[in-house]
């Protein structure tokens, strides 16, 4: 109803004669306003769904001046990465097979939690370290790499992993469901658990964007890096590009070091000694 009131105040024509083009200028407005695009968007809404009340329940034949593109785009936050120390700390927490051959092919192939805990033993080539995502985001496969120390974790587990005949490779392994693959959320409260243990602030997600960085700054082309990712479009991949410092730094210095000893070369001039 706050919302509403600014709006109502603010026009300088009956609420029935608001057009697209007075919502645009609102909006100008709350931006003047210094208003948040999240806020802003808030007000935005209140004001379709007034529109749809006056329309559907008042009877008022009205056109809806609010259009689906009058909706600020909110910014996306970059994707934030462990680093190295992080990364320490956390793999010295899990002892547990399960869970440590669970976060190694995470961190070292780039799988979402949804893909890991699809995995069956079809999915795996062991002898040419790959191991095949058949249900990718938006039903897209994919081949991905596993690194010795994954691949290592992952027999570990293998050895050990719980009787079972369920095709799926990671298992419960206590309770009433022991035996059959374990859940999204049981992974994630596995990442939880171990992230309060080692005291940092990690998720499931964050283990997937942490292997993109550190491939970005080892110096893994960005295709390469969309190809294991599994994006469809380059500019997704290219967000880590903001967030790898160290790349950015490294290539800053080395073409400064190129520029430096240009600039310091003396000039040569035909004619003279």
């Amino acid at each position: 109803m706050n919302i509403l009131r600014h709006f109502v105040f603010w026009v300088y024509v009956p609420i029935e004669e608001v057009d697209h083009y007075m919502i645009t200028e609102y909006i100008d407005h709350l931006l003047g306003k210094r208003l948040k695009p999240k806020t802003i968007n808030c007000h935005i809404a209140c004001i379709r769904m007034f529109y749809r009340y006056l329309h559907y329940e008042e009877s008022m034949n009205i056109v809806n001046p609010v259009k689906k593109g009058n909706n600020l785009r909110l910014p996306k936050p970059l994707p934030r990465h462990l680093n190295d120390d992080e990364v320490r700390k956390l793999l010295d927490v899990v002892r547990k097979p399960r869970d440590r051959a669970l976060i190694m092919i995470m961190l070292r192939c780039g799988l979402r939690v949804e893909e890991v805990v699809d995995l069956t033993f079809a999915d795996l080539d062991l002898k040419r370290n790959k191991i095949l995502v058949r249900n990718g985001k938006g039903g897209k496969g994919r081949v991905v790499y596993i690194s010795t120390d994954a691949l290592a974790a992952l027999i570990a587990y293998l050895k050990v992993r719980h009787p079972s005949r369920s095709k799926g490779i990671f298992l419960v392994e206590k309770g009433t469901h022991t035996g059959k693959p374990i859940s999204v959320r049981g992974v994630q409260k596995r990442i939880e658990y171990y992230a309060g243990k080692a005291r940092i602030k990690v998720s499931c997600h964050q283990l997937r964007h942490t292997m993109a960085t550190q491939m970005l700054n080892a110096e893994a082309e960005v295709v390469t890096i969309q190809d294991l990712l599994g994006h469809n479009w380059i500019t997704t991949t290219e967000r880590y590009c903001t967030v790898s410092n160290i790349k950015v730094m490294k290539d800053y210095f080395k073409a400064m070091t190129v520029i430096m000893a240009r600039s310091t070369q003396e000039p040569h001039i035909d004619g003279f000694a």
